[in-house]
């Protein structure tokens, strides 16, 4: 076997080593809090949860067919909230590279073209580190493994080659059905995502220019996705189409610092204008283009949420840049491999710090070690004496993590489009905290909540008492009734 096969396919089976590695770890961050809860909910119900992270019966969007396949598992096996979500990482995790592998066959049949695309998408980014969820940089994705967003692009990758295979052949009814049933599937369990692989989709149908007999199946393929959202029982799928307010604040921030979080996916863009040369119709060319769309709409109108369909800016490029490499030839293919090259030995650099997830830091170079972000501790250390169902008041980071163990929170940790007291309970969060606030108006609100505990640093009130002391100068405090 050639070393132009052989070097990114020990290369990219490291990567994935590295992250099976982080997922025995499980760093915390982010929304593993949210998602922990949900699974929790439903392993105490199936059929009606309520809200996982206050005590309100509303539907939710985290009620989706994957986290209701793992709250099953949750209650059929007994394993504690976290052990569970390992399962589903390294589920989802298989899913993405099996599904990458599968798409990018039907692009090109080099061999080493999917562990080359797989190197690109976890490392051709830029070199300022963030995380999102439905973002596969190497540093937001082992942050992120467990979240239902890496299972839902597992499956778009799978989607899309499923889909590809399609149009260009002679494809059943059957065949159609399937494809649209998973297409709501992935939207109902990660809608950002879903979006993802609706760009994706749109893109590899327009590129085939099939005839009349698929786009008719494509319509009833619709027709069967559309009813699968519609029939979804959690949660009403088409309600979300009216969220905005405060989460299009919460994603304003993707729209910033752009040049230093992906300045080293030009070279895909390169690559995808290579693509574009030789065919006008390409489909990496197509879904880029309908990617820059809708983050550009998104940006110019304020609908910041928007922006959430970058991946499928980023990952056509990297995707292209992953193949053009391998179908170049003479004296280009040298180019177009110490650029390639090179650009992902920097992007590795920038991200390297994930290697702190596995290694403890203290036996990293000071270099890497200066590189590594450590994750959140956690709230386990309130559990001796939280119960499950028990109300407590915190501020927004901390009520992101409580409802993991089984608590609820008085108001949500992540914009929830659902709750219809949403903004009050923001409110008296914010007041009960609030220097100056009387007693009795801290009194009303928690007896307005059924509030049992309070975790915060400092707080005064005549009506607590401290139980322990947490990581950071953190205190829980019960209520005295």
């Amino acid at each position: 076997m050639r070393r132009t096969t052989v070097v990114p396919q020990i290369a990219a089976a490291l990567v994935v080593l590295l992250l099976v590695l982080v997922i025995v770890r499980l760093p915390w961050a982010g929304d593993l809090g949210m998602h922990a809860a949900t699974v929790e909910r439903l392993r105490h119900s199936l059929v009606d949860p309520g809200n996982p992270l206050v005590d309100a019966d509303t539907p939710s969007p985290y009620y989706s067919p994957w986290m209701l396949v793992l709250g099953c598992v949750a209650r059929v096996t007994g394993f504690s909230v976290f052990v569970v979500l390992r399962i589903g990482a390294v589920v989802g995790l298989g899913l993405l590279v099996s599904g990458v592998w599968r798409y990018v066959r039907t692009l090109s049949a080099h061999r080493a073209a999917p562990a080359l695309a797989v190197l690109c998408l976890v490392f051709l980014w830029g070199t300022s580190l963030f995380a999102w969820s439905g973002f596969l940089g190497l540093n937001s994705l082992a942050l992120t493994v467990s979240y239902p967003s890496v299972f839902a692009l597992g499956l778009a990758f799978h989607f899309w080659a499923w889909l590809a295979g399609a149009v260009r052949g002679v494809a059943g009814w059957g065949v159609w059905v399937g494809l649209g049933a998973l297409w709501a599937v992935i939207l109902l369990c990660h809608q950002f995502s879903g979006v993802v692989a609706t760009l994706g989709a749109l893109a590899t149908v327009v590129a085939a220019r099939a005839g009349r007999g698929v786009w008719l199946r494509l319509a009833g393929g619709l027709l069967v996705g559309v009813g699968v959202l519609w029939g979804w029982p959690y949660y009403d799928f088409f309600a979300l189409f009216g969220a905005g307010g405060e989460l299009e604040a919460v994603h304003r921030g993707l729209y910033r610092g752009l040049v230093g979080r992906y300045w080293l996916v030009s070279v895909g863009v390169v690559a995808l204008g290579v693509r574009w040369w030789r065919d006008r119709w390409d489909p990496l060319v197509l879904f880029f283009v309908l990617g820059v769309g809708v983050v550009g709409l998104g940006g110019v109108s304020g609908h910041y949420s928007w922006g959430r369909a970058l991946p499928a800016v980023v990952i056509p490029a990297q995707v292209a840049a992953a193949v053009v490499v391998v179908e170049v030839r003479g004296w280009w293919r040298g180019v177009w491999v110490g650029v390639l090259g090179g650009a992902l030995v920097l992007g590795a650099w920038a991200q390297v710090g994930t290697v702190g997830y596995v290694v403890p830091r203290g036996v990293l170079p000071g270099v890497v070690a200066g590189k590594y972000r450590a994750p959140w501790v956690g709230y386990h250390w309130v559990t001796p004496w939280v119960k499950y169902g028990d109300v407590v008041m915190a501020r927004r980071g901390v009520a992101r993590q409580i409802p993991a163990y089984g608590a609820y929170t008085v108001a949500p940790g992540y914009p929830d489009f659902f709750l219809p007291d949403e903004g009050r309970r923001v409110a008296d969060v914010r007041r009960y905290f609030a220097v100056g606030t009387g007693e009795g108006v801290r009194r009303g609100i928690v007896r307005a909540y059924g509030v049992r505990w309070v975790v915060g640093r400092g707080v005064v009130g005549r009506g607590l008492r401290v139980v322990a002391r947490g990581p950071g100068g953190e205190v829980l405090y019960e209520v005295v009734r």
